[in-house]
């Protein structure tokens, strides 16, 4: 654990009280506000018109970002967000971009009005650039802010912000991330807000300063100018709208779509049950040589309108995988929005009120200056999203429609492979970075009600695109070999988790070795878990083959398809690692698909089989994960029911089994808590009992579920577990499954430590209170 420097905590951000807030900037700069009679007077037309108006505003700052930007990062992911917030930094309305940056950019509207008001001032015409994760705006230095404060009447009105993920911005390692960082100094140096641009000037000497740290100068100056650009586009088109409407109605508009979608969520958490849900996940490695489990655990509590996350727990900032404050935020509005909130306006100022956060500091979702934080937003920041995400479906679970936004766990992380060098194709040779965007073709999870979508991209980004093939190949060195979806990488549920994709590529127009970065999770614990019983999409995979022979079999004419077609040696790729990719060699990347939901064994056998015809599921996993058997493209019914039995009697034997009595309740009247559990009440007790045979499984008597036990090789999940754990840690980690010890139906199933804490079985999160109304 790396101790904070003295002096640091200045750019320790957090959320401020507005009125507070605005009591201490007033000295310096006049705020524009309105009455609370001034926000209830506004009528309903109106009030729609002014909404729509500014969701439209950062629309068209998107817009303008992508057509100015020239980087893939932008134009082809999508990894950027905007925002429109009032005087003192609450967010109004956000981009359906980048969801997880909802979480950071109020802290840094906050920290500049807090820490800059009265030196150097904010002015009309400012607009301020910040990379620091410490003070907020974005999860990691990579994410770079331009934002800007708007002024009506010689009073400050409101912020745009406009925000993106930078290729490089310095440091010691490729694309700025040092799998082998120590500490923050050895990334790109974090910056917190400074003025770039006066009195509608872009200062010259800061932007020089700013693109001087960059591997490609050109792409990190252009884009800056792009967030300009995109903020001028925000600044204009919101003047016109005060113009149009008057800014008091402007402004109580902005007021009542925070509380607007403040009390809609409040009204949603009033109508679930109270209670308490807990969830425990990993990152694999911290860095270089590292090969460690890094826990993060939380345990959510809803109590009447309101929501805790406590991290409590979580183990201290290690190596590479840490995120601030800002990180943790992030990842809690990654689940949030989408899931609890998605039919909720996106008014993030007000979504934010109905939440609280407890974290130690130090911790690695909650890191203290200088710890190294480059790996943020894709390791604990995604992860502490994958933990809300299934807490949150715990507990909507239990509501019949609610419980149709229940997801299990997207791709779980997002494998990063940063590759540069010198493309000699044309009359000079020239230096290129590339930050591989394929594995944006994340396998989405599945619902109670619905298959994960394939290769649908990522959970955080719900407008995420993969680059276009063709377009790669232009604008590097790179030959793709192959792109294509991988069959058995959605989870095993009875709703298919989504499948993800491989990607294998090799030098074509230079002649010396590339570096490369590999940094990515869930190699040997799954990040992808799934809910209910259904199974974690594939782990993930990076290989190296070295010798390959790719240059002959291309010269002779053959493309090579698979890894089987390969001379030479294969190297696995570790969590973390710094390496090279030289010509006649293939650098081959598997990405992780979505958790499945349910048991698989009560998969429609139809629907497995239409999935062996349609390449999601193979003939072999068809028969280990879901027990169908397919011949040809047919299914064998007979031989379906004969295999499924055999499953059954298989998890039987290989069990625990709690020695309790076999009682059972009639299942009549009983109130839901998952796809197998059900809540009965039998006179002044509560159980909990299975949902499909009946059989009692605890009650209030005994605080714990009694079910039956396994753990095995994690290789017994199922043909989607594509590595060995042992490639990468050294902690014993398994495949384990729970069932109801009546019908051996699949509880949970999850590849975890073998200490991993079993909050399946602790009682207390499934007998929950009646809704409070």
């Amino acid at each position: 654990m790396t101790a904070p420097i003295p002096g640091s905590e200045i750019f320790s951000s957090r959320p401020l009280d507005p009125a507070e807030l605005a009591r201490a900037v007033g000295a310096h700069v006049p705020l524009h506000t309105v009455t609370q009679e001034q926000i209830d007077a506004v009528d309903p037309l109106t009030y729609e018109v002014i909404r729509h108006r500014l969701w439209s505003v950062t629309d068209e700052m998107g817009e303008a970002l992508k057509r100015m930007s020239g980087s893939p990062i932008v134009t082809d992911a999508n990894d950027f967000d905007f925002a429109v917030s009032d005087e003192v930094g609450q967010e109004v309305q956000v981009g359906l971009y980048n969801t997880m940056l909802v979480g950071a950019v109020d802290l840094a509207i906050y920290w500049t009005l807090k820490n800059r008001s009265d030196n150097p001032g904010i002015a009309e015409g400012d607009m301020f650039l910040c990379n620091d994760p410490w003070v907020g705006g974005g999860l990691h230095q990579s994410d770079v802010i331009v934002y800007q404060p708007i002024f009506h009447d010689g009073k400050l009105f409101a912020w745009t912000s406009a925000i993106c993920h930078e290729p490089d911005l310095g440091g010691s390692g490729l694309g700025s991330f040092d799998p082998a960082a120590k500490d923050v100094f050895s990334e790109s140096l974090p910056t917190p807000p400074i003025k770039v641009v006066r009195d509608h000037v872009l200062q010259r000497d800061v932007a020089d300063a700013w693109t001087r740290r960059s591997r490609v100068p050109m792409l990190v100056g252009l884009d800056l100018r792009a967030k300009i650009g995109a903020n001028t586009v925000g600044r204009n088109r919101l003047l016109a709208v005060i113009e149009q409407y008057g800014a008091d109605t402007v402004k109580a508009v902005m007021k009542r779509m925070m509380d607007d979608a403040e009390g809609r969520l409040r009204n949603k958490l009033t109508s679930l049950p109270d209670g308490t849900w807990k969830a425990t996940g990993y990152q694999d490695q911290a860095a270089v040589g590292d090969r460690g489990l890094h826990k993060i655990t939380v345990a959510m509590t809803k109590s009447e309108d309101h929501l805790t996350f406590d991290f409590t727990g979580t183990d201290p900032q290690t190596g590479v995988i840490n995120c601030t404050y800002a990180g943790m935020r992030g990842g809690v509005m990654l689940a949030l929005l989408p899931i609890l909130a998605g039919d909720i306006p996106w008014s993030a100022g007000g979504l934010m009120r109905c939440f609280e956060l407890i974290s130690e500091e130090g911790t690695i979702n909650n890191a203290t200056f200088p710890a190294a934080v480059s790996r943020g937003p894709i390791g604990p920041a995604w992860l502490t999203g994958n933990l809300i995400a299934e807490c949150l479906a715990q507990m909507l679970d239990q509501d019949i429609e609610l419980g149709k936004n229940v997801q299990a766990s997207c791709c779980g992380t997002w494998d990063t492979a940063v590759v540069a060098g010198l493309d000699e194709r044309g009359e000079q040779p020239v230096p290129f970075l590339n930050i591989m965007m394929e594995p944006m073709a994340g396998g989405y999870g599945a619902r109670p009600v619905a298959d994960g979508m394939d290769t649908g991209g990522l959970f955080c980004i719900p407008m995420g695109r993969i680059p276009d093939t063709e377009m790669t190949e232009f604008l590097y060195p790179l030959l793709t070999l192959w792109r294509r979806e991988e069959p058995d990488s959605g989870g095993p549920g009875r709703m298919r988790g989504g499948v993800s994709a491989s990607l294998a590529v090799t030098p074509y127009g230079s002649s010396l070795p590339m570096g490369l970065v590999f940094a990515s999770a869930g190699k040997a614990v799954a990040q992808n878990g799934g809910l209910a019983g259904g199974l974690p999409g594939n782990t993930g995979l990076e290989i190296l083959a070295r010798d390959s022979g790719v240059q002959e079999l291309l010269a002779s004419g053959q493309v090579p398809g698979s890894l089987d077609d390969l001379n030479g040696t294969k190297e696995t790729g570790a969590c973390y690692a710094e390496s090279y990719l030289a010509p006649g060699e293939v650098l081959y990347m598997h990405w992780q698909g979505g958790g499945g939901y349910g048991d698989p064994l009560r998969r429609d056998p139809a629907s497995v089989a239409a999935d062996v015809v349609n390449g999601k599921v193979t003939v072999d996993g068809a028969l280990r994960n879901y027990g169908v058997v397919v011949d040809g493209d047919q299914l064998d019914a007979d031989a379906t029911v004969e295999r499924r039995d055999a499953l059954l009697t298989q998890r039987r034997e290989r069990s625990a089994v709690p020695a309790s009595q076999d009682a059972k309740v009639d299942l009549t009247g009983a109130r839901r808590v998952d796809d197998n559990l059900a809540q009965v009440t039998v006179g002044d007790a509560k159980v909990i009992a299975c949902a499909h045979c009946g059989r009692i499984l605890g009650d209030t008597k005994s605080g714990k579920l009694s079910l039956a036990h396994y753990e095995g090789p994690s290789s017994e999940a199922g043909p989607q577990v594509t590595s060995a754990p042992g490639e990468y840690v050294d902690a014993d980690v398994v495949f384990r499954q729970q069932c109801c010890p009546g019908c051996f139906t699949a509880v949970y199933s999850g590849i975890v430590p073998s200490d991993h804490p079993d909050h399946i079985g602790e009682l207390t999160s499934l007998l929950t209170a009646a809704p409070s109304h």
